[in-house]
């Protein structure tokens, strides 16, 4: 039975914030699909983002755009397409989400990794991307985090064609972790405070869910998976504005950790609903879709397992 709270909080979701296509894919495949097997039945797909305001002609247009940025691939089996995550789609993901599902780091000895761009070698879209893994410009060509994430950041270099063109190097703060000057040089690089207004304005806007799913009796299955799209793809473009800072480094109070706590909240309570709703409404060229591997099970510091219908076939993990 659906919940009249949740039904009137969706619609009201979906008119004030109208969806892009392409990029609620991304999110749902990244989410829902690329732990399921990664290749869907085109058909099924449609009407499965039908209630969230995405008719077929701009869902056919959107994984077809997806295709030709090798996020997707097409598979022609009689009559019907299969889309399925390409590998350069999958590592993009497994990047993205992992900064999503994964406990920030609370250990930092003050070490830092430091990008040397010289001249205008870095393109827009290469500065963008390695902004959306935390980087901050601290000087003229220079950018630097405060993790060491070698395996995203070769990533980006090499897909642009720049690993040989820069210099990677790795660096450590003398002196105390938290003094005025580093936190200046935090607050100046990286707007943090643009960052903490986005998480209270998450937390605003699921609170009243958190609320509405905890006093219900039983959850809906197409409202659930209406909840966790919504959720993590609100959830997905806020951490991608997060520069994910050591502790020592963010303000006090802050924002991040309380939305953190209630996307895993939200998400823990809606897990078994969606995962029903999808093993219902999509299918791959072999059938069933496989159930989700241990490795998702681990997702915010643990997911309980979910039901699955007759016949389909496990996942490795």
């Amino acid at each position: 039975m659906k919940s009249r709270l949740l039904s009137q909080w969706i619609k009201i979701q979906l008119a004030d914030r109208p969806l892009r296509a392409k990029s609620l894919i991304i999110t749902i495949y990244g989410d829902m699909i690329a732990p399921l097997g990664g290749t869907v039945w085109l058909g099924g797909f449609i009407r499965l983002v039908e209630p969230l305001g995405l008719n077929a002609r701009a869902v056919r247009t959107s994984v077809f755009r997806l295709s030709r940025e090798k996020w997707l691939a097409s598979e022609q089996i009689g009559r019907r397409s299969y889309y399925g995550l390409t590998a350069t789609g999958r590592r993009r993901f497994e990047v993205a989400f992992r900064r999503i599902y994964e406990a920030p780091c609370d250990t930092w000895t003050g070490d830092w990794q430091i990008v040397v761009a010289p001249g205008d070698v870095l393109t827009p879209a290469v500065r963008k991307e390695l902004l959306w893994a935390g980087y901050a410009a601290i000087a003229p060509g220079i950018l630097a985090h405060p993790f060491e994430q070698s395996d995203a950041l070769l990533d980006i270099l090499e897909n642009a064609g720049l690993r040989d063109k820069v210099v990677i190097m790795q660096a450590r703060t003398l002196g105390t972790l938290s003094g005025r000057p580093l936190k200046e040089l935090v607050d100046r690089s990286w707007n943090l405070g643009a960052v903490a207004a986005e998480y209270q304005s998450f937390i605003a806007r699921f609170r009243s869910v958190a609320r509405a799913m905890q006093s219900a009796a039983q959850r809906d299955p197409e409202q659930c998976f209406l909840v966790r799209t919504l959720l993590m793809h609100e959830f997905r473009r806020v951490q991608l504005r997060d520069p994910a800072l050591p502790r020592q480094l963010l303000p006090d109070d802050w924002p991040g950790h309380r939305a953190r706590a209630l996307c895993r909240d939200i998400y823990r309570l809606c897990w078994a609903e969606t995962e029903a709703h999808l093993m219902q409404m999509l299918e791959t060229s072999n059938g069933p879709l496989p159930r989700a591997g241990a490795s998702v099970h681990a997702r915010f510091g643990g997911i309980p397992a979910a039901p699955v219908e007759r016949g389909a076939p496990a996942a490795p993990p």
